[in-house]
This record gives structure tokens, sequence and C-alpha cells, in this order.
């Protein structure tokens, strides 16, 4: 069987579903105006200077974010009423734009490959990635055996690690069908998989990186970095999607935040974390 990390992705959802329930109501007894914030990891990582900045501009509004429950959970906690904003690389469903959700797309971060800090790696090919995630190659150049860590199969990493080549997603499918393999549920999850397992190797949004100073060796791609630079000259081929979905209920508080994030101020700050900000406007204009 898989080696899956943490709790069941439903177990996950549940548990942070009824904490956000829990939690601090929007107003609180001292006036302070509370923004309840969740989505997936990666996202949630770029959230941290934005939410910085505007607290230190805005002293009288508080901005809660837990630990990431995931886009497709997050959604679910939002329509519930139970967050005012999410941030992920969801699509919504025809069915949850029905109940109300409004998507906004952001940018663009780089999804990085990366190992452990000892792994003597700098560059990979698409050829050797396949070769890995296929089984045909199990060792470093210094004979280290390669453990990879793994995402879910719908998950959206592994989805656009996959899209590198037919072979690539052949690979992919390969190496989700061996047992024994590590699958990590979260984004948070397996950076500190890939952090700790000798001879690691995944994905890793740059954001965290930046953002969190993680400790992981980043593998340039066929010679070209993972930045924000490659990814707007069309040079770096893996990213994954920015969106702020809010419903038709959103507080006025909340439509500010956004404002500010969409912003040249916090256009700005996204781009130091890694992003790369393609719309204009809190509606994309």
């Amino acid at each position: 069987m898989r080696n899956s990390i943490g709790p069941s992705l439903s177990l996950v959802v549940a548990l942070m579903f009824f904490a956000l329930l829990m939690g601090p109501c929007r107003v609180e007894a001292a006036g302070a105006e509370t923004i309840r914030v969740n989505g997936s990891g990666s996202a949630l990582y770029i959230m941290k200077p934005l939410i910085k900045a505007y607290i230190k501009a805005h002293p009288g509004v508080r901005i809660g974010m837990e630990k990431p429950l995931g886009s497709s959970g997050a959604v679910k906690a939002l329509l519930s009423g139970a967050l005012d904003m999410v941030v992920g690389s969801k699509v919504l469903k025809s069915e949850e734009v029905a109940r109300g959700g409004i998507s906004r797309e952001y940018g663009k971060m780089p999804l990085a490959i990366v190992t452990g800090e000892q792994v003597p790696k700098r560059d990979v090919t698409t050829k050797e990635l396949e070769d890995i995630y296929s089984g045909h190659v199990r060792t470093w150049s210094n004979g280290e055996p390669i453990r990879l860590v793994l995402r879910p199969d719908a998950d959206i990493d592994t989805t656009i690690l996959a899209g590198l080549s037919p072979a690539m997603e052949k690979a992919v499918k390969s190496a989700h069908s061996q047992h024994g393999m590590i699958v990590a549920v979260t984004d948070p999850e397996s950076d500190e998989m890939v952090a700790k397992t000798a001879g690691s190797l995944g994905t890793a949004a740059l954001s965290a990186i930046l953002v969190e100073k993680l400790p992981l060796n980043v593998l340039s791609l066929n010679g070209i970095k993972p930045s924000v630079k490659t990814l707007a000259n069309g040079t770096y081929p893996l990213a994954k999607d920015i969106r702020f979905i809010t419903t038709k209920k959103t507080p006025s508080a909340v439509l500010n935040f956004i404002d500010f994030i969409y912003s040249p101020q916090g256009r700005a700050i996204a781009g130091k974390a890694g992003i790369l900000v393609t719309a204009g406007g809190r509606k994309g204009k």
C-alpha cells in the first residue's frame, strides 16, 4: 500500500471545516473585522506577505488563515459561509457557480522540481524525469536511492507534471501504481517530506521556497530555472494558476482586501513572492 502522509483528505477537510465553523465571528467584541481566508497550501504561502502589508496599513482588520483545506475543501467552506474568501488553483464547477461562487483570475506561479538539499543535482531534463518516474532510473549519480514524493492522482501538481510530455504522463501513472510510494496530501506535507527524506524528488511551488525559505534544492528544468521571468517569457513550462474565489454575499471589508491584492502595491508584493500577476484589477480588468 502507498505511504500516504498525514490523515486522509476527507478527514482533514472535516476537521478544518469544523474548526472554521467554531472560529471567531467576523466582527469581534473590540470592533475589529475578521476576514477568514483559506485555500490550497501553495497559494496560502503568497498570502502571508500580502496579509502582513495590509494589516500594517489597516490595523483594525484581522485576517485569519488556518492550515490549508485545499482548493476544493475551502470552496465548500466558503459556500457554506465558514470562509470569506478562497485562494487557489481550482476552476469552479457549474454547480458551485450556481450556488454563488465567483472566481477571479490573478496570475500564475512556477511549479518547481525539487529535491532534498543533499541530492547532488542542479538540473534535470524531461527525459530524466520520465525515466525516474517510470522506474527505469532508481538512483542518483552517487548511488543513493531516489525517493519520489508524489501528490494524489487528482491533485493539480500531478496533472501539471504529467503534462510535460506524453511519456511523462505514462511515467507519472506508473509511479502512482507502485506499492510503498510516498503520497503527500497537501502542499506543506509534500514540502516537509521532500526536505526530510533522503534522496527525495518532488515538486513545490516557487512561492513556498521564496516565502518560507524552505530547505529544498530547486532544480532547473532542461536548463531553465523556475522564476517569474522565465514563466513570463514562456521558457519555463510548469505553472499553477492563482484565483481568488468569493460569493455574491462577500462583505465589503473582504472586497477591500482583494482590491489591495490587485493594486500596484499588492502586485509588487506577489511578484516578490514568486507570482506572475496577469490580471489588472479586482475583476480582471
